[in-house]
């Protein structure tokens, strides 16, 4: 488990990552709602910074063109924002992205793969899971990320059986937000 970032130290108040259809979009957005602060979304970041969509880069530039955009964006993210901060599902596959993490509150939103598959409705709009077979290449994206997760998150919450209000709850009351 990560430590906390240091206090007074300039950071996110709650850094969340977590496979595709974890939540991590939603329950920044709840998050931000209970604690009055502003969600920050790499993706987004990614967007705006390259002018399109993220499978368009991954069509035309490759994963690794898009992975490096991917570090960059979360490692201005970090030191710029004091908010709700929603990390990209492959963002943890970075070991300097790792390290950064480490001084940070990091929420690991965990998700089994039958729901993290009906959550995604295996989009178009995720590069990585459209393939011949989806749910196997879902099921290969979590066993190689899920120790990545656990290894830079202070605090670890299952979201398949709870709504995105009630992930949030279980964030601001573990780590004492309110």
């Amino acid at each position: 488990m990560a430590a906390p970032a240091e206090p007074g130290a300039a950071r996110p108040l709650v850094v969340l990552v977590g496979p595709p259809g974890s939540g991590k979009t939603s329950v920044g957005g709840a998050l931000a709602r209970l604690t009055g602060k502003q969600l920050r979304d790499t993706d987004h970041d990614i967007e705006i910074t390259a002018g399109r969509p993220i499978p368009d880069i991954f069509l035309t530039d490759g994963e690794p063109a898009f992975r490096a955009l991917e570090r960059a964006a979360v490692a201005t993210a970090l030191v710029e924002h004091d908010g709700v901060l929603a990390l990209g599902g492959g963002s943890v596959l970075a070991e300097p992205t790792r390290a950064l993490l480490k001084r940070h509150t990091v929420v690991f939103l965990s998700v089994t793969m039958p729901t993290g598959v009906r959550r995604t409705g295996l989009a178009s709009n995720r590069p990585l899971l459209t393939g011949v077979n989806p749910r196997a290449t879902y099921k290969a994206l979590l066993d190689a990320r899920l120790h990545l997760y656990q290894e830079v998150a202070t605090l670890e919450v299952a979201t398949d059986e709870l709504t995105v209000e009630q992930v949030a709850t279980v964030i601001v009351e573990e780590l004492r937000l309110s």
